[in-house]
Parts: structure tokens; sequence; C-alpha cells
């Protein structure tokens, strides 16, 4: 399981949106979806 898997695998796991795991660490929704789609 590479990187992008585990974090959308945890993020589910907690049942959070991209918008609701990106406001909880500080960062864009769109960081998030680019960590699960593997683009750096």
């Amino acid at each position: 399981m590479n990187m992008s898997e585990r974090i959308q695998k945890l993020r589910k796991e907690k049942g959070m949106s991209q918008e609701e795991l990106a406001n909880e660490i500080g960062v864009s929704r769109q960081a998030v979806s680019k960590w699960e789609s593997e683009v750096s």
C-alpha cells in the first residue's frame, strides 16, 4: 500500500471528506486531493 492509498484509506475510515481533513491539518482540499492521486 503506497502513501496515497494509506491517506485515502485512513480518511475514509474516520468518515472524513477531503475538505474536513484539509481543514483539520491546515492545508487546502486540493492538496489532499493531489496527495490521494499521487500528484506532488
